[in-house]
C-alpha cells in the first residue's frame, strides 16, 4: 500500500571555514569531514565538495559550513574514520545550490553510522553557471554515479562503504536528479506539450533558459536511461520536474522512494504537478509519502541565524525568503525529516 503521513506540527553560499567548538568527551562518536575530489575519466566535469563520516577521535572539534546567515555543523577535520563498513548516502543539492546545503541532514545521518558524501554539480551551482553544463542536464545524474563509482573504487573509502545499502536523496532539482537514478526517464513530447499548456510554471521556464532538450542529440541524451542500480532507496525532497518524466517510466520504478512535499508555498513549486503527482504516479509498493503541514522549499537548507533574515534583506534583498520561519520551526523539521530518512535508509 502507498504510506502517506501528514504531519501538524536560491541560496547563498555557506563558509567552508571553522570556528572552534568545545572538545567532545572521550566515550561519543564524532563526525569527522574531508574534502572530496572524484577522480575518473572524465575530466571536462570536475567533481569536488565533502565527505561526512563517523569517528572516535575526540580532538579539537570545530564548527563547519557556517557563516553571519547559516547555523553550520561541529566535525573533525580528516579524522580518522570508524572502522568498519558503513551505509553510504550521496547527495544532490538543488539549483544554484551547492555541496554544503544539507549538511545539517549528512550529521544527523553520521550520527546514525553513514557515510555521506556530496558535491557542486557543475552549471548549477552556486559557483558554476556555465550555460552548457547546466543545458546538460543527463550530467546530474551521472555526477551521483560518478561519486559512487568514485568511492567503490578508491583504495581509502571502498573498505569503509557497505556496497548493499547505498542510498540517494535530492532536493529541488536534485529531486529531478535522484528520479533519474531511480528510472523515471525524460519523455520530451510529453513536457512540451505540458509546457504548452502551462506556459508559466516554473520548470517550463527553467528548462527554456537553459536550453534543455533543444536538439536530437540532447534530446536522446536526456530521454536515456540514466538510472544507477546500485543505489537502493531514494530520498525525494520537494522535487521540481516531476512533468519531464514520462509515466511510463515512473509507474515501472522498483525501488523504494521516499517523496517529502513541502506545502508552504513559498518557492513557487505546485504541489499538485509536482510531489503529489510524483505520489499518484509511482507504484503504490514502492512510495512513501510525507507532507509536514509547516515545511516550505527552503526548510531543506540548514538553520538560519537569529539575523539572517536581517542580512539577507540588506545585502540580498529578496532572498531573505530563504530563512522564513527558519529557525525553530526549520530545525524541528529537520527531526522530522531525519527520521523518515533513517527509517527509509534501512
Amino acid at each position: 500500500m502507498r504510506h502517506t503521513l501528514h504531519i501538524t506540527a536560491l541560496t547563498l553560499a555557506i563558509s567552508a571555514g571553522a570556528t572552534f567548538a568545545e572538545p567532545a568527551q572521550a566515550d561519543t562518536m564524532n563526525t569527522g569531514i574531508t574534502a572530496l575530489t572524484v577522480t575518473d575519466s572524465r575530466t571536462d566535469r570536475p567533481l569536488e565538495g565533502f565527505l561526512w563520516y563517523p569517528t572516535t577521535e575526540n580532538g579539537r572539534i570545530e564548527t563547519h559550513h557556517t557563516n553571519a546567515v547559516w547555523q553550520g555543523i561541529e566535525a573533525i577535520e580528516d579524522a580518522a574514520p570508524a572502522e568498519g563498513k558503513h551505509p553510504f548516502v550521496v547527495l544532490s543539492h538543488g539549483m544554484y545550490g551547492n555541496a554544503m546545503n544539507q549538511t545539517w541532514l549528512a550529521d544527523a545521518l553520521v550520527d546514525e553510522g553513514y557515510i555521506v558524501a556530496a558535491i557542486s554539480h557543475p552549471g548549477t551551482s552556486t559557483w558554476s553557471r556555465d550555460p552548457d553544463h547546466a543545458r546538460q542536464m543527463w550530467d546530474r545524474p551521472a555526477d551521483i554515479s560518478r561519486v559512487i563509482g568514485h568511492a567503490l573504487s578508491d583504495p581509502s573509502l571502498s573498505g569503509l562503504i557497505d556496497a548493499e545499502r547505498i542510498y540517494m536523496a535530492g532536493h529541488s532539482l536534485g529531486g529531478f536528479t535522484a528520479m533519474a537514478l531511480a528510472g523515471a526517464q525524460y519523455d520530451a513530447e510529453g513536457f512540451e506539450a505540458f509546457c504548452a499548456d502551462q506556459p508559466d510554471e516554473l520548470v517550463c521556464g527553467i528548462f527554456a533558459n537553459w536550453q534543455v532538450g533543444k536538439t536530437p542529440e540532447d534530446r536522446a541524451a536526456m530521454s536515456a536511461d540514466l538510472s544507477d542500480s546500485r543505489i537502493k532507496g531514494f530520498g525525494v525532497f520537494d522535487l521540481g520536474g516531476t512533468q519531464t518524466f514520462s509515466a511510463q517510466s515512473l509507474a515501472a520504478i522498483e525501488r523504494p522512494l521516499l517523496v517529502i512535499g513541502a506545502p508552504v508555498d513559498i518557492a513557487g513549486l505546485d504541489l499538485d504537478i509536482e510531489s503529489r503527482a510524483l505520489r499518484a504516479a509511482l507504484p503504490e509498493t514502492q512510495v512513501t509519502y510525507l507532507e509536514p503541514e509547516t515545511l516550505s522549499h527552503f526548510d531543506f537548507l540548514s538553520v538560519c541565524k537569529p539575523a539572517a533574515m536581517e542580512i539577507l534583506a540588506e545585502e540580498e534583498p529578496g532572498d531573505e525568503i530563504i530563512c522564513k520561519n527558519g529557525d525553530a520551526e526549520r530545525e524541528a523539521d529537520h527531526a522530522l525529516i531525519v527520521k523518515a530518512v533513517v527509517a527509509a535508509f534501512q
